[in-house]
């Protein structure tokens, strides 16, 4: 290969020499070759001086197809990333893989598994901000190979494995960030990461407002009182909400309502009743601990039993996981 480079820049010595002007550049290409420290280029140039020009085509031809010959030339094509799509902050991609799709949301609920009993993955329900990711690998990568390169990399940085099934899915935890690794395979794999925090509540449904929907349809749905995941207890951000409904009874001093619980279809049906009664009687607790008279009010909970969505998307769901004023 040495004599071969010495040659070439030989030609392009003699080529300097040539007192006739180049007129254009055939092709310039470069070769890739294992084992060697850098890679090598011939550059074939098409000039009025003949026997330069011949020169340096054989030359090229010759090492190309030594090259060949030999199977010693690598060429990575890669497909681009899609468009937007950037690297996760956490965790580096499979090295050669391309990202077909990706998304984020602020605040979005992800159903991860977290361990295993004997009717299968259990799962828990993660709350926060989103990423989502479409990896497409390079060829050549078996499932084994890939699943135990994510697998390693967490183990490696400190994260805590909560779930596995070999060669298909990784769930890990570090702080307040979860990953979960899905169909891991040869081909390809999705990654989510939630970074748990509590949602910003931006919208508040006021005491007029409350008003007039009850009174024109007799009920209200409620979605700024908030409860952690499969608990009865008020988180602090549905404070606002629960003040405006003291607003509107304190309005209306006749009037008394049935405060409902109502969940997704989510789990156990029998777990679900029972959560749904204990949230509608902890926004009774509430609202009496704060100079509502008990007599004005009464809880009840449904359950699964009345959803005013689809329970087959997470969208739906959200709205079916609500509080209810019903006027009595």
């Amino acid at each position: 290969m040495t004599s071969i480079k010495s040659e070439v820049e030989e030609q392009r010595g003699a080529l300097s020499t040539c007192t006739r002007t180049p007129v254009f550049v055939l092709s310039t290409f470069g070769i890739a070759v294992h084992g060697l420290p850098r890679t090598y280029k011939f550059g074939v140039f098409c000039c009025t001086c003949r026997r330069h020009t011949e020169n340096l085509m054989k030359i090229a031809v010759i090492s190309l197809g030594m090259l060949l010959f030999l199977g010693r030339i690598t060429v990575f094509a890669q497909e681009p990333d899609a468009e937007g799509c950037t690297d996760s902050r956490l965790i580096q991609r499979m090295p050669g893989s391309t990202i077909h799709s990706c998304e984020h949301k602020e605040f979005d609920s992800v159903k991860m598994p977290v361990g295993q009993n004997s009717d299968g993955p259990i799962e828990k329900e993660i709350e926060g901000e989103k990423w989502y990711w479409d990896m497409g690998n390079r060829e050549g990568l078996s499932d084994v190979q890939v699943y135990r390169n994510f697998l390693n990399a967490l183990q490696k940085a400190n994260w805590t494995i909560d779930f596995q099934n070999p060669t298909s899915q990784i769930t890990a935890h570090k702080g307040t960030d979860y990953v979960f690794f899905d169909n891991v395979n040869a081909g390809y794999y999705y990654e989510t990461i939630v970074h748990v925090k509590e949602m910003n509540q931006e919208v508040a449904a006021d005491a007029a407002t409350m008003d007039n929907e009850i009174n024109k349809s007799g009920h209200l749905a409620v979605y700024g009182i908030h409860f952690d995941t499969n608990k009865a207890e008020i988180l602090p951000d549905s404070e606002a909400t629960l003040n405006e409904i003291v607003k509107l009874m304190q309005q209306d001093t006749t009037l008394k309502v049935r405060v409902e619980g109502h969940t997704d279809n989510q789990g156990n049906p029998a777990a679900n009743q029972n959560l749904s009664e204990r949230r509608a009687e902890a926004v009774v607790a509430w609202l009496t601990a704060h100079s509502i008279a008990a007599s004005r009010l009464t809880a009840k909970g449904f359950g699964q039993t009345k959803p005013i969505a689809d329970n087959s998307v997470e969208e739906g769901r959200a709205k079916n996981r609500r509080v209810e004023l019903v006027k009595q």
